[in-house]
C-alpha cells in the first residue's frame, strides 16, 4: 500500500460518498422503537487527513423523533475507525507499515500527519491484542478467504481484499471494518 493515498483526494471523496449512503440506508431503516430518524451530526476534529478536507468536520448520525426514545443511532462509517481522533485511513495504513517504518519514513510520517511514534506502537498493540479478539472479528474473519495473521495486522488483512489499485483494497478494507465502528447499530 502507498502512503500517496493519504494524499489521494478521490479516496477521501468515495470514503465521504460511503458513508452518506450508510447513513440513508440507516435512516431508511429507522429506529427499532417504530420511529422516524432525523439528521443529528455530530463535530469531529479529524486528524491525519489532507488540509482542506471538506465534510470531515461532522460525524453523520441519527436522532429518533418519538417522544420518550430520542435515541441517537450512529450508522456504521468507513471514515472514521470508532471514537480514534486520527481517520481511519491513517489508522490502518500507518498501523500497516510497521516492518517498513524507516527513520526516515516516520519522521515523514510525524511532519505531515502529526503522529507520535507511541501513537503508532499504541495502534499496533490495539490490532494485535485488543482487535483479534473482538466478537466483531472473532465472526468476521471466517468471512475471507483465508486465515490472517494476527502479527501482521493489519497490512495482512488489507492483503485479503481484492481490487485493480491500493485504493480500491484500502476501500473494501474499511468497508469490512465499518461495522466496528459504531455501537448503534448491530
Amino acid at each position: 500500500m502507498s502512503h500517496k493515498l493519504l494524499r489521494d483526494s478521490r479516496l477521501y471523496q468515495t470514503l465521504i460518498r460511503i458513508d452518506r449512503d450508510l447513513a440513508a440506508k440507516a435512516r431508511e431503516e429507522g429506529c427499532p422503537c417504530g420511529g422516524k430518524l432525523h439528521r443529528a451530526d455530530y463535530p469531529r476534529k479529524p486528524r491525519g487527513g489532507p488540509a482542506g478536507l471538506v465534510g470531515y468536520d461532522r460525524r453523520l448520525s441519527l436522532c429518533c423523533e418519538v417522544d420518550g426514545c430520542r435515541k441517537r443511532r450512529t450508522p456504521p462509517s468507513v471514515r472514521f475507525l470508532g471514537r480514534r481522533v486520527y481517520l481511519g485511513v491513517v489508522v490502518v495504513l500507518v498501523s500497516a507499515l510497521e516492518g517498513a517504518i524507516t527513520p526516515r519514513r516516520l519522521a515523514l510520517i510525524r511532519e505531515y500527519l502529526e503522529v507520535s511514534v507511541r501513537t503508532i506502537r499504541r495502534w499496533q498493540v490495539w490490532w494485535r491484542e485488543v482487535f483479534p479478539v473482538t466478537a466483531f472479528w472473532k465472526a468476521a474473519k471466517g468471512r475471507l478467504d483465508r486465515e490472517v495473521p494476527v502479527a501482521t495486522l493489519p497490512a495482512a488483512l488489507l492483503a485479503r481484499f481484492a481490487g485493480r489499485t491500493g485504493r480500491d483494497r484500502l476501500v473494501a478494507c474499511l468497508n469490512f471494518l465499518a461495522p466496528i465502528t459504531t455501537t448503534s447499530f448491530g
